[in-house]
């Protein structure tokens, strides 16, 4: 299992809490073009295995970001 000390780029956005989920997705891919964004709707369910490669990005009913995204 990995964890995010061993990710490259950046790994958390904290400055996105609260922006348009799709805005925040095409920013943390361009921020790291390593990972893939994918947004999710409050309520659903994720696979909770971690990858460098993939940031979740938690949107309320309105599509605007709830929880910090970051690797996992």
């Amino acid at each position: 299992m990995s964890s995010d000390s061993t990710c490259q780029g950046k790994s958390s956005w904290p400055e996105l809490l609260g922006a348009e989920g799709k805005v925040a997705a095409a920013t943390i891919e361009r921020e790291n073009p390593l990972v893939e964004a994918i947004i999710v709707p409050e309520g659903s369910m994720v696979i909770l295995d971690f990858r460098c490669d993939r940031v979740w990005v938690w949107v309320d009913k309105r599509g605007i970001v709830f929880q910090v995204p970051g690797i996992g």
